[in-house]
């Protein structure tokens, strides 16, 4: 038997990744940013006490406020997010903890 065919054979189907508690997420730093811009506020989320995740972002949309992920300039000129949520539940979880607390901040 081959590699390629060993590999296949090894491969498990991905598993549902559980969505995390609230109690998993917590802001550790949020800096408001003043003016009239779209950008209000600069943050840093800790999850369950294992990362840290740096630079999200509260963006003021033409629908309310949303939570943007960390994000680096590519040789080409465009940004590309360097941190992503597995599900939509988690973006969601992420997205209420961050503005819970730039709400609060105020």
């Amino acid at each position: 038997m081959n590699t390629r065919q060993n590999a296949r054979q090894t491969t498990a189907a991905p598993q549902p990744v559980p969505a995390l508690k609230q109690a998993d997420l917590s802001v550790k730093r949020i800096n408001r940013c003043d003016g009239e811009g779209t950008l209000k506020a600069f943050c840093d989320l800790q999850v369950a006490e294992s990362f840290l995740i740096k630079g999200l972002m509260v963006i003021k949309g033409k629908n309310g406020l949303f939570v943007s992920m960390p994000r680096e300039q590519g040789k080409d000129g465009n940004w590309y997010d360097t941190v992503f949520p597995v599900s939509k539940e988690v973006r969601q979880q992420v997205s209420e903890a961050v503005l819970g607390a730039y709400q609060s901040e105020r």
